[in-house]
């Protein structure tokens, strides 16, 4: 069976780690067809836009794509290509599994950590709608609906479920902010009670965040609204890593992007030692997405075998080898 998916090279390092990516991802032995779309600054200087229609297309036809880093130029007004995606095929999920990987040294390396979060995708402050009251004055109006608070909290419990994890975290602002993230808190709450075999518990935000960073072990998944899962995911990411390390996935009802949540890197663009790992750990996830679960298996525990023996590391993570080196030796232990 083949499967037909966009492929998003990105900017900046993007087209190394996607090749590596695209190189890894056929060793599995998937039949994959892709679908080559620019977005970013690339399409920004041939389209005129950062998002060509042509890239929405490209995923509506296909309904998954894999994603490397974008540029959004900063004071001209143009959307963020992420965003953007977000809100044109409505991935309403952002989700960002947070693992260490064996032989990786961090100030947490002894630790189990093993957590995944859920960050409510389309709505927020995130919302963009912002104006000037009067002059010296700007308002940005924070949304929080029912539906959209229901379906994260939905997706959250059901992947519990389905994957056997045993806790959901709620994290909120409700002390201070009682009508928008009372209402967020309710809708998990509401949830909660339909899935009585998962251990459901609620953290204001800045508390949270104290207790990642002092007991990282101790969650398992957090459901949070957009500004905090934006904040807390890099900050989880901080215990692994960092964002060249952790994958992420933005998902719908009908389309998915896999995507590296690191930036382009334009200091190491074209010297060859770029690190695709964040983008080779999203293959992972497309791969169970698509239902190639043994290949996604045997991706991620290529990646795991080659940190683990730490002779072909790339040198943001302490080794000395080439993007293709490295994804050489992940291609020798499929």
């Amino acid at each position: 069976m083949a499967y037909s998916v966009t492929l998003i090279p990105g900017d900046g390092i993007g087209p190394e780690v996607a090749s590596a990516t695209v190189r890894a991802v056929e060793a599995t032995g998937v039949n994959i067809e892709w679908e080559i779309a620019e977005a970013g600054a690339a399409a920004l200087a041939e389209y005129g836009t950062v998002l060509p229609n042509a890239v929405v297309e490209s995923l509506q036809r296909t309904r998954v794509g894999l994603k490397g880093p974008t540029t959004t130029p900063v004071g001209t007004g143009h959307a963020s290509v992420n965003v953007a995606l977000r809100k044109r095929l409505d991935l309403y999920v952002n989700f960002r599994p947070i693992r260490m990987l064996p032989g990786l040294y961090t100030r947490f390396h002894d630790l189990p950590i093993n957590l995944a979060i859920f960050r409510e995708n389309t709505e927020d402050l995130y919302s963009g709608l912002e104006h000037e009251v009067v002059p010296g004055v700007v308002e940005s109006l924070k949304v929080i609906t029912r539906t959209a608070s229901l379906r994260i909290a939905q997706a959250t419990f059901e992947y519990a479920r389905r994957e056997g994890r045993k806790k959901v975290s709620a994290v909120h602002k409700a002390n201070i902010m009682k009508l928008s993230d009372g209402l967020f808190l309710r809708c998990c709450r509401e949830v909660a009670e339909q899935f009585p075999d998962i251990e459901y518990r609620e953290l204001i935000v800045d508390n949270a965040c104290m207790q990642i960073v002092m007991r990282p072990e101790s969650f398992d998944l957090l459901v949070l609204p957009n500004l905090y899962g934006d904040i807390i995911s890099d900050l989880a990411a901080g215990l692994v890593g960092g964002l060249g390390i952790v994958p992420g996935a933005n998902l719908g009802t009908e389309h998915a992007v896999f995507e590296a949540v690191h930036g382009t890197a334009p200091d190491i663009v074209g010297k060859g030692i770029a690190n695709p790992t964040a983008l080779m750990q999203s293959a992972v996830l497309m791969l169970a997405h698509l239902g190639e679960r043994e290949a996604s298996q045997r991706l991620q525990a290529g990646i795991e075998a080659v940190y683990a023996e730490g002779k072909s590391l790339t040198p943001d993570v302490g080794g000395s080898v080439s993007t293709s080196q490295f994804t050489d030796a992940v291609i020798a232990r499929l």
